[in-house]
């Protein structure tokens, strides 16, 4: 699941680098940013729900 992750952040990056960078491919740093928001609070959201399950001893 970290590969997947670290796979995902690693596309979004690219996108907004080419977005920033190529003329007229602004779309592309919009989707690099959208794609970066998603993963970071799908793995947040896995992280606390992973949290809350342990026992309290």
């Amino acid at each position: 699941m970290m590969a997947l992750f670290l796979l995902l952040v690693l596309v979004a990056v690219v996108l907004g680098i080419i977005g920033a960078v190529a003329d007229g491919l602004g779309f592309l740093l919009v989707i690099g940013i959208v794609l970066f928001v998603a993963v970071g609070t799908f793995f947040a959201v896995r992280v606390y729900r992973r949290a809350r399950r342990r026992p309290v001893r």
